[in-house]
């Protein structure tokens, strides 16, 4: 499979995207990502909450980088689920003790490990296999790649709110021109979709079941899932801005059905850049078993002839 995984398995790009769009059918992809959209919407909170707890007394209430981590969020999530997001979160830290930091800390990363739990049953669907794995080693898969994940969105978001401050302070202490300052800035940009995609490499690694899995830090399922799920946010974002009327028609449920139309997106994205994966692995094994197939059977003959020989000599 390492070899054929960007030559598709032996696929031209228009088979892979015919097999792909009948499994989307096959499997129910959109019904699996509406229960994940819902386990998405309950593992939200504890995620954030997990998040903003490692970064720490740098993301508390009031700081700048607590207020900018929100103001970024606001531009990839809707609206009015942005300001849900931020009252609810504001709420559970007035009312938070600091006793309790460390249990809220741990509670926090358990519920959301569900979210991650509910991506590896549906990813396994997607790549056509069955969870054999312990309920102890599904767990423990779930909260690393909640950790791993949280880090790397960490990282990323750091780079897009202080990318320049860092260049800045390195340029000062180490000698750089200006024109550090100016490739730092633009190469931060690159790097930060190469975060996101190692997000997605992450999960489809580690989420399905796979007997063998190999690991890549790009994969065409990462690519697509990526771009899908960037195209779908700035598309939902714009249809809100014109035809926005959720708020009118279910009053305060309107950005609870906002938000979980956005994990929609979110989860749908996920699950097609799975069976990109796995329709292009499952064509590997097929082109791997036809050409085993076809040199046994070249090998017929020439056996057949030894045999023959070998009677002749008896």
């Amino acid at each position: 499979m390492a070899v054929s995984l960007w030559k598709f398995g032996g696929l031209t790009p228009l088979r892979l995207g015919k097999r792909v769009w009948k499994q989307i059918d096959e499997d129910a992809i959109f019904g699996h990502a509406a229960e994940l959209s819902y386990y998405f919407l309950l593992a939200l909170f504890p995620l954030l909450l997990f998040m903003i707890s490692m970064l720490g007394l740098f993301a508390g209430p009031g700081t700048s980088l607590r207020e900018s981590l929100f103001e970024n969020m606001a531009r990839v999530v809707p609206g009015s689920a942005s300001e849900l997001v931020q009252k609810t979160l504001t709420e559970v830290n007035h009312s938070a003790g600091g006793g309790k930091v460390l249990f809220g800390i741990m509670a926090a990363l358990w519920a959301a490990s569900n979210g991650m739990i509910a991506i590896c049953t549906t990813l396994n669907i997607a790549y056509h296999v069955k969870e054999t794995r312990s309920w102890l080693k599904s767990r423990a898969t779930a909260l690393g790649l909640t950790v791993g994940l949280s880090l790397l969105l960490i990282t990323a978001i750091t780079l897009v709110l202080y990318g320049g401050k860092i260049a800045e302070f390195i340029a000062a202490h180490v000698g750089f021109g200006s024109a550090f300052i100016i490739a730092w800035k633009i190469l931060q940009w690159p790097v930060v979709v190469a975060f996101m995609l190692a997000a997605f490499s992450l999960v489809y690694y580690f989420a399905p079941n796979l007997e063998k899995p190999e690991w890549f830090w790009v994969t065409p399922g990462a690519i697509v899932g990526f771009v899908l799920w960037f195209l779908g946010s700035i598309i939902f974002r714009i249809y809100l801005h014109y035809f926005n009327n959720y708020s009118a028609t279910y009053g305060s449920l309107g950005a609870v059905i906002i938000l979980m139309l956005w994990f929609y997106i979110t989860g749908a994205s996920i699950l097609i850049g799975g069976e990109v994966n796995s329709q292009i692995g499952h064509a590997a094994e097929e082109k791997a078993k036809l050409e085993a197939r076809l040199k046994k059977a070249a090998l017929l003959p020439e056996h057949y002839r030894h045999r023959d020989e070998e009677r002749k000599a008896a």
